[in-house]
Parts: C-alpha cells; structure tokens; sequence
C-alpha cells in the first residue's frame, strides 16, 4: 500500500512505485533563519524509516536550497554532501555560495541535507557520555585491551538500546534512497553531485543503486568501495608510513632550519626517541600532554610535511625545557572521524558514525582475539599508527546487518579529485574508487597535501578550473591527469 501524502501525480515509472506518496511531496520553502539571506530557503519532506515498509514508520529529512539567480541558464540541481559519516549538510549552500564560479552558480540550484539521522533530520542519540564518546582509534596495549573492548561493548549496547529501532535503518544505502526522494521532490529528472570524502562513497552507491538518474558526478577525495569500512581505517596506517619517510627526507634537507636531523635516518630517530620520552614522562606543549601515543595518533600531520617538522622541532624543545620559537607551531591533538565529521557537544556525530561505519558492511570481526591479534601484527608492520587502526571497535558488537553491503562497479561518468598526500582518504583510496566507476576521469594534484581539494583552502586552482569546467559543460578529461599544487 502507498503512503499517501499530498501531491500531483507520479509520473512515469515511478508511478507504480509503492514510494510514490513520498516523491509527490510539495515541500513548504521558507528562509532558513532570520540571520541567512533570503535566497537560503529550507523544508522539511518525509521518508521512510525502512525502505521495505513504505507504509510503516515515517522520518524527517532536513533539505536546503538556493536557487539560481539565472533561470535561463538553469540546467537542474547540484546537491552536495560534505563528508563524514554524520555530519550535517544543510549549510552546504550557503557556504558552497562563497566559493563556487558563478558560472556554476547560474546553472544549478545549490542543493543540501542533513542525512537522515544527523542534525534536523530526525537526529539519533546513543546517550554517550563525553568519555564515551569519540571515534577517533585507540592504541594497542595488552594492559587496555580488556578495557577497549569494554568501551566497544557498552557502546554497541547503548546504541541498540537507545536507538534501536532507528540505527539499523542509518545506511548508505537508505542515505542513497533518500537522495533519490529529494530528487523526485525537486521534480528532475537526474541530479548532479558534490560529495566530499563520505560523500565519495554515497555517491558511488547513489550511482550504482539508481545509474540513470545521475547527471553530474564530481567526487573529491575518495573512498575506496572495497575497503568499506573496516579497511579505510586500516589504510590510514599503511599509508602513513610512506608519508612519513617523506616528512624525515624533506626535513633532512632542511637539517639548519628544524635541528631534527641531518639525515632522514637521523629524523627517523630523533622522532622515536621523542615517543619513548614522552611515554615515560608526557610532554607539555600548547596547553596539551602528549605521551608518546598521543604523538603517534597525529599521524596525518605527517602528510604535510612542514607542519609536522615545526610540530616535532617544538616537541622537541618542549621535551628539554627550551623555549620556543618565536612563531611556535599551533597544534593539539584532534578526534577525527573517517573522513571529516563535525564534533557536536552531544554525541549525535558518534552515532550515526557507529550506525553507518558499523550497519554499511557484515565484514567486522566479532571476535575480540581477532581485533588483537590484527593489532599486534599492525603494530609490527605500521609503527607509527598500525595498532591504533586495527584495535578492537563497537562495530565488532553491533546489531545484525539489515542487508548486504553495496558492490559498486559500473560505467557512470564521473570526476574524481585527488591530492596525492591526502591523510584521511590516501591516493590508494582514490585510485581503488576509480577503478570501479570505470566512466570516471581522474585528476591527481601532484604534491597536493591535505583532505579535500576542490573550492577549500589553500586553493588548487587547476582543481578549481577543472571542476568548474567539468560541471558548466558536462565534458570530463579526455584522459587521467596530474597537476601541481601551488
């Protein structure tokens, strides 16, 4: 039976859909809030909890738009995710305005949402407690295992219990089926897309769930599908480890500047000796206490390479008592999600964190000797952060998979941007992506370091330009390309 909501008729083959009460939906746009422009218009549509019960229990989704200034040149809606899992999107617009060409902007109406579960949109809650909370991974150490995989338990649980019958349903999957109810809101036909980081991979499935409903795809900083979710923590480690040689041969070369060594061996080791310092007796610097795993887990600052070596010439000065440099380096250490999520003061983020990270994929081990035994062995082969990505998780207790993970593989068109020294989504993660969206393009920003490239400062004008071109005439590279970062 379909739902009945208000709304003109479903049209072509979504008229027989059992969704079609949900696509006819006449949302009711009103400015955001009083302190937003006037263009930034918001509303409320509604989708189903479980996509198999259409008829069953209903959600909010949180949607937001700014629509073009040009309607001659309107070619349709660009809508956007800005990563994560369970950040909040609805802002995307607004702050997209600022950056994107205006030769962009007269095409398309910016659109953005709050994932279901996330912000306005029906937020979830596990009922975290701050010591609770944080996905950040934890190290290794056969003295806290049991205490790991207790917090791991009490999360699962507190999920389940709290949020049980809602943090089943917070998917990619269902994320993509969303997408797809806002699309028929919007009245278009195909959409366009921006997604960054998370968004990489909800719109490979987008993609791969509903091809001939997508327009133009640009995915920036990519998540590789076969590394879904288990994997792209590990990848943090693997390829922290080449990112770091480079850091200790870049800073040999500049041995009279940093001090840290006049040779990358002699880096190498000036950094370890720091860690074993800091592990007997923590270091003070900028406000915080680093022990040496606390060194450890900044593993991404290693993928730019003179942030880390003021980084370490500081800790270094910490670690004797000398006084800093005159521009000493700001830095403390951060919790950070898989890709790049935003920390609220309650534990909305972590939840559908877990809910995703946990409910995307079956591939988690459940056994606990596993997760210790995978970190033992890490440890060995990624110094600097092995441990950290394959210790024990929640998702090792998390309630049962509602259906199987998505394989993605088809020949849509997209733009795939990539820097080449990104810590969160590494170049191995993009490539794996393009790979699999065999219609894709994708443009690699040689010593390019950082998370997320296009429109996000420093600015990469030959990603800019790219993108922009890509997204004004639909026409990609005619081939794979590389250019150089300012």
């Amino acid at each position: 039976m379909a739902v009945l909501l208000p709304g003109a008729p479903a049209v072509g083959a979504e008229a027989t859909s059992p969704l079609d009460g949900y696509r006819q939906q006449k949302p009711v746009w009103k400015r955001c809030d009083a302190d937003s422009p006037r263009s930034y218009e918001c509303a409320k549509i509604k989708v189903p909890l479980d996509y198999k019960k259409a008829d069953g229990k209903k959600i909010q989704l949180a949607v937001s738009r700014i629509r073009t200034n040009a309607p001659g040149k309107r070619r349709g809606v660009l809508l956007f995710n800005p990563g994560g899992p369970g950040t909040a999107g609805l802002k995307w617009p607004l702050l997209m305005k600022w950056d994107l060409p205006k030769a962009v902007q007269s095409q398309y109406d910016l659109v953005g949402f709050d994932p279901r579960g996330v912000g306005e949109s029906t937020p979830v809650t596990c009922g975290l407690t701050p010591e609770e909370q944080g996905s950040a991974p934890r190290p290794y150490k056969s003295e806290t295992f049991n205490k790991d995989v207790a917090w791991s338990q009490k999360v699962a649980d507190k999920c389940r219990r709290k949020a049980g019958d809602k943090i089943q349903h917070i998917t990619t999957r269902n994320t993509a089926r969303d997408m797809d109810i806002v699309r028929s809101v919007l009245r278009e036909k195909r959409i366009s897309y921006v997604g960054y980081s998370y968004g990489t991979y909800l719109g490979a499935v987008y993609s791969q769930m509903f091809p001939s409903r997508v327009d133009r795809l640009v995915l920036d900083s990519a998540v590789d599908p076969k590394r879904i979710w288990r994997g792209m923590t590990q990848i943090w480690a693997s390829a922290a480890e080449p990112a770091f040689t480079r850091w200790t041969q870049w800073t040999a070369q500049r041995a009279t500047t940093y001090k840290l060594g006049a040779t990358p061996a002699e880096v190498r080791k000036t950094f370890w000796d720091l860690v074993t310092q800091a592990n007997r007796k923590p270091i003070k610097l900028d406000g915080e206490t680093y022990t040496g795993d606390l060194i450890r887990a900044q593993r991404d600052e290693f993928f730019s390479v003179k942030r880390a070596a003021e980084w370490v010439r500081e800790l270094k000065r910490a670690s004797t008592n000398s006084p800093a440099t005159s521009s000493p380096t700001t830095h403390s250490p951060r919790k950070r999600p898989l890709t790049e999520g935003r920390w609220g003061n309650d534990d909305n983020n972590d939840a559908v964190f877990w809910a995703i990270t946990c409910g995307d994929t079956a591939t988690w081990p459940s056994d606990p000797q596993q997760y210790r035994d995978d970190a033992v062995r890490d440890k060995k082969r990624y110094p600097l952060y092995g441990d950290y990505a394959s210790n024990i998780k929640p998702c090792a207790f998390w309630p049962a998979n509602l259906e199987p993970g998505t394989t993605v593989g088809n020949s849509t068109k997209a733009l795939i941007i990539q820097n080449e020294w990104d810590p969160q989504t590494p170049l191995e993660s993009g490539s794996g992506l393009h790979r699999l969206l065999k219609g894709s393009r994708m443009l690699t920003v040689k010593g390019g370091e950082g998370h997320v490239v296009s429109f996000n400062p420093p600015r990469t004008p030959c990603a800019d330009k790219t993108v922009s071109g890509y997204l004004t005439t639909g026409h990609l590279p005619t081939h794979d390309t590389t250019c150089q970062a300012p």
